[in-house]
C-alpha cells in the first residue's frame, strides 16, 4: 500500500517533511509559537490559554517559560497537569510526545522525535522518520539535556545535567551521561538527604 508523505508523518515511515500539504500546516502552527513566545511575564493567563490551544492535550497548571520551540507547535505534544518547563524547551514534535504529571523540564532542554537516515542519499534529499517518545510521571531532566527519538523514561526517574539520552530508562533511577545510563536507584537515603550531606530534616521537610 502506497501512502502519502502526511500519512508516514506518524507511522515511523521515512517520508519527505518540505512536501508543499506538510510546509504549509506547519508553519500555522510555528506562528502560534513565535505569538507564545512574544507574551509578557505578567500575562500568564493568557499565556496559559495559548497553550492550551497549541497542545494536543494540556493538564492543569502546566506552564512554560518563552522562549519555548517547537516544529509544529505542540501539535503532537501531550501533557498531564503540573508539568513545569525552564527556558528554552525544544520540542522537536513531528510525531507524538507523551509527558506525565508533574514532569520537571530544567533549561535549554531537547526532546526529538524526528531523525534522518543514515545512508547519504536519502539525507541529501533531506528525507526523515518519527518515532514517539514518552516520558513518565514526576521525572526530572536536567539542563542541556537530549532525548533522542523512540525513548521511554519510567516514573520518578532523574536525567542528570547534560544527558544525551539514546535508549529507554527505567523508573526510579538516577541517570546521567553521554550516552545516558543509569547511576543507581532511588532509594531510602534520598528521603533524609536532598543534596550530598544537607538533610531534609533541617529544611523542617522529610520524605514521608
Amino acid at each position: 500500500m502506497k501512502y502519502t508523505d502526511k500519512e508516514k508523518i506518524h507511522m515511523g515511515l521515512v517520508y519527505y517533511p518540505s512536501c508543499p500539504e506538510i510546509m504549509d500546516e506547519q508553519l500555522k502552527y510555528i506562528q502560534k509559537v513565535n505569538d507564545y513566545n512574544n507574551t509578557r511575564t505578567n500575562q500568564a493567563k493568557k499565556r496559559a490559554k495559548m497553550l492550551k490551544k497549541m497542545f494536543a492535550e494540556l493538564g492543569d497548571d502546566c506552564y512554560i517559560e518563552p522562549p519555548f520551540h517547537a516544529n509544529f507547535g505542540g501539535k503532537n505534544v501531550h501533557f498531564g497537569k503540573g508539568v513545569y518547563a525552564n527556558f528554552n524547551l525544544t520540542l522537536v514534535d513531528d510525531t507524538h510526545i507523551y509527558v506525565g504529571d508533574y514532569v520537571m523540564f530544567a533549561p535549554n532542554v531537547t526532546v526529538a522525535t524526528a531523525a534522518h537516515p543514515i545512508f547519504p542519499e536519502l539525507r541529501e534529499k533531506a528525507y526523515q522518520y518519527n518515532i514517539p517518545v514518552k516520558i513518565g510521571r514526576n521525572c526530572w531532566i536536567g539542563a542541556n539535556s537530549v532525548i533522542l527519538p523512540g525513548v521511554t523514561i519510567g516514573e520518578n526517574t532523574v536525567i542528570g545535567a547534560g544527558s544525551v539520552v539514546t535508549k529507554d530508562i527505567p523508573a526510579n533511577v538516577v541517570a546521567y551521561g553521554n550516552p545516558c545510563r543509569v547511576v543507581r536507584e532511588i532509594g531510602e537515603r534520598d528521603k533524609i538527604y536532598y543534596y550530598k550531606d544537607r538533610k531534609l530534616a533541617d529544611c523542617g521537610l522529610d520524605g514521608e
